[in-house]
């Protein structure tokens, strides 16, 4: 008599990014069954209660229900995956916890360590890690607060010289604490760089700039994604960001490297 196979669920609003898992994971541990997929948290919940599947691959962000109330809801009758574009909050949670992630766009061999991590638990007919309940809480307190938070920075009022200047958020290149000062570095009108220093804390200024444009790389230095042309790992879990049209070379610290895992 065959073992039974094992059986996941796949639940993210994208079908392209459906279909893109399930090629994936196909590939990486043939013997699992997709047994269903889910365009929403609602519809995964309704399909696992359906189906009982070992593994759910859950998205993060989805409309509606989300996936970590989904997870909520499926609690420890599955071993969970959440599947996330970079989430500055939920990422460090899923980093201080125990819960498994995989980042968009899913790279064959993080999912190879997830893959081996999920069969060695089914080898072990181990149940859900214990602690989940409260990670999951955790996690949806801070998604929702999120949530609940204002827009984005546009504009950032700053003195250059005798005048009041206006910089749009967008064309920032870097901020970077300075003492007491935060120091705006954008590229202004025909690629021009211009600096100012402003009063703010960067600390103050990274919760009002936008996730999927911004990320801090060390703890005195926060990025305009866009504004990087190239990153150069170094030695001892670090690297340095090269960017457009200006000559500073910005640390990337040990704590930040993931941001970069591609590389």
């Amino acid at each position: 008599m065959n073992p039974r196979r094992p059986t996941a669920l796949i639940a993210d609003d994208e079908p392209l990014l459906r279909k893109a898992l399930g090629r994936l994971l196909a590939a990486a541990w043939p013997e699992l069954e997709i047994v269903a997929q889910a365009r929403n948290g609602r519809e995964a919940v309704e399909q696992f209660e359906r189906l009982r599947p070992d593994i759910c691959f859950l998205d993060v962000h989805m409309p509606g229900l989300s996936g970590v109330e989904a997870a909520q809801h499926i609690g420890r009758r599955a071993h969970l995956v959440f599947v996330t574009a970079y989430d500055q909050y939920a990422l460090q949670a899923f980093e201080h916890g125990a819960l498994d992630y995989l980042m968009k766009p899913v790279e064959t061999a993080r999912l190879a360590d997830t893959v081996a991590r999920l069969q060695e638990r089914l080898r072990a007919v181990a149940p859900p890690l214990a602690d989940t309940e409260a990670l999951l809480e955790a996690l949806a307190a801070q998604l929702q607060k999120k949530a609940a938070a204002p827009a984005p920075l546009r504009w950032i009022r700053a003195s250059v010289g005798q005048s009041l200047r206006l910089i749009a958020v967008e064309d920032i290149a870097f901020l970077r604490s300075d003492e007491k000062y935060t120091l705006i570095a954008w590229q202004g009108e025909g690629g021009k760089p211009g600096e100012a220093l402003i009063r703010t804390p960067l600390k103050e200024l990274l919760t009002q700039l936008d996730p999927a444009q911004f990320a801090q790389v060390h703890r005195s230095v926060v990025v305009n994604l866009r504004a990087i042309s190239h990153v150069v790992r170094g030695d001892n879990e670090t690297a340095d960001i090269h960017l457009r049209g200006r000559g500073e070379v910005l640390p990337v610290s040990r704590s930040y490297l993931h941001l970069f895992r591609q590389m």
